[in-house]
C-alpha cells in the first residue's frame, strides 16, 4: 500500500526522501539548526526543491556548516563563495550568512545554546497544527513574526517572518505535515 505523503513533496525522490527522513523531526542540535538557518535563508525567493538539489554543495562550500568558521570567514572566502556555481551566489546572502554565524554564537553565550534560544519561543513543545492540505498552512504567523523581529534585534539578517516559519517548520518546531500524511503522527 502506498504511504500518504504531504502533496508537496509527491512525484520527486529527493523531495519525498526529505520529507520522509527530516521534514517537521525536532531538531535539537545546534550545529544542525545552524545548517538550516543557512538554508531557509537562501531559500528566500527561490523553491525548497533548489536548495535540497544544492545541499551538498552548500556543506562543502561551507565547511559543513561550520559556524565558528564561517564567523572568520575572510573577503577572499567570500569572493570564493560567490564565485561557486554549485551554490546560490547571492552577495547580500552570503555576506549574511557570516553575519548570522556572528549573532548565532552570541544567542549561544547568551542563552546556553541556540537549542535552549529557538526553542523556548515554543516551550520546547512542537506546536501540533491539523492542516488538511498543505495549502492551508500559513507562510507565517504572529509567533514566527515574534521570532523575526529577536532574530533582527540580534543581527541576524534574511530572517523574515516566512523563512522563520519555514525554518519552525523544517526544525519541527511546527509539524505541519498533513493530518493524514503518514508522518503527521510520527513526529
Amino acid at each position: 500500500m502506498e504511504k500518504h505523503r504531504c502533496g508537496w513533496c509527491v512525484g520527486d525522490e529527493l523531495y519525498e526522501a526529505y520529507h520522509d527522513k527530516e521534514w517537521g523531526v525536532p531538531v535539537r542540535n545546534d550545529a544542525a539548526l545552524f545548517e538550516f538557518l543557512v538554508l531557509e535563508t537562501f531559500q528566500a525567493g527561490l523553491s525548497w526543491i533548489t536548495i535540497l538539489r544544492k545541499r551538498e554543495n552548500f556543506r562543502m562550500a561551507f565547511d559543513h556548516f561550520n559556524y565558528k568558521k564561517i564567523a572568520t570567514y575572510k573577503q577572499t572566502k567570500i569572493d570564493e563563495l560567490l564565485e561557486d556555481a554549485g551554490i546560490i551566489r547571492n552577495k547580500l546572502k552570503v555576506h549574511a550568512t557570516v553575519s548570522n554565524a556572528i549573532s548565532f554564537m552570541k544567542i549561544q553565550e547568551e542563552f546556553g545554546s541556540f537549542n535552549a534560544y529557538i526553542w523556548g519561543f515554543v516551550n520546547n513543545t512542537p506546536i501540533t497544527n491539523k492542516v488538511k492540505h498543505y495549502k492551508e498552512a500559513p507562510a507565517n504567523t504572529p509567533l514566527s513574526d515574534t521570532i523575526s523581529k529577536d532574530l533582527k534585534k540580534r543581527g541576524f539578517k534574511f530572517v523574515g517572518s516566512t523563512v522563520v516559519y519555514a525554518y519552525m517548520q523544517a526544525t519541527g518546531m511546527v509539524n505541519d505535515h498533513e493530518i493524514n500524511c503518514f508522518r503527521y503522527t510520527k513526529v
